[in-house]
């Protein structure tokens, strides 16, 4: 299977002609499309009509899961089912297969990585803050329980690795991604993760046990030199 994927698309409707052509091309170049988060600036409904306007060009299954911009101005739920009426397979702790391929995927959240991740200690904000990194790590770890397919792949917008923010500054990890995804990602060992929201990060790492976890947030991509907004790759 040929998969294409890509994160951070923050599409605008001036550049809508650009971008439908750009897109479009991933139709003769690959069997899917996964986008992992932050199809919009603001995450309103408006902002979600210009990325429809986009995506119906498109004629290889979709496969999304929303971003932290996708949630800025709490339309997350309605954004959600635009994409849903539109055809888009958005993934928020479920699976869909693909010619063989389960795909799997949440959101994700941040929290920090081992041994330095965030403890639910102290205040109940902090413990509230964890919780929903917790939650996030076993959406990950159903959606890749529930899929029976020989490989799987894991989408989520935040990372489950340090190795792939790296080039972001060091501060700010923490709010980056989670090792509690990494967990999930270990005890199923998809063929491949993918996440964005990085986009200073670094293109591919592995986890501990090997899973290979790829950013593919559009701004590294472009740093990269591909020749289209997507990366693309064989399973």
């Amino acid at each position: 299977m040929r998969l294409a994927a890509v994160a951070d698309i923050h599409l605008k409707a001036e550049n809508h002609e650009r971008d439908v052509q750009e897109f479009s091309a991933v139709n003769d170049l690959a069997d899917a499309l996964v986008i992992a988060g932050d199809l919009t600036n603001h995450g309103n409904p408006e902002e979600m009509k210009v990325v429809l306007g986009v995506l119906e060009h498109i004629h290889v299954p979709v496969i999304a899961v929303l971003g932290n911009h996708d949630h800025e101005s709490g339309h997350q739920d309605e954004i959600a089912g635009m994409l849903r009426v539109a055809g888009v397979h958005l993934l928020d702790g479920h699976c869909f297969e693909v010619n063989g391929i389960g795909f799997a995927g949440t959101k994700g959240f941040c929290g920090g990585f081992a041994p330095y991740e965030l403890m639910p200690f102290g205040e109940q904000g902090i413990k509230t803050f964890v919780e929903v990194a917790e939650r996030e790590a076993v959406k990950l770890d159903y959606g890749l329980a529930q899929t029976h397919a020989t490989k799987k792949v894991s989408i989520t917008h935040y990372s489950p690795i340090k190795e792939t923010i790296v080039g972001e500054p060091e501060p700010i990890f923490p709010f980056l991604g989670s090792s509690r995804l990494e967990r999930a990602l270990d005890a199923h060992k998809p063929v491949l993760a993918v996440h964005g929201h990085a986009h200073k990060g670094t293109f591919s790492a592995e986890t501990k046990s090997g899973v290979r976890v790829c950013n593919v947030a559009l701004p590294i991509l472009k740093q990269r030199g591909e020749e289209h907004p997507f990366a693309l790759f064989e399973l």
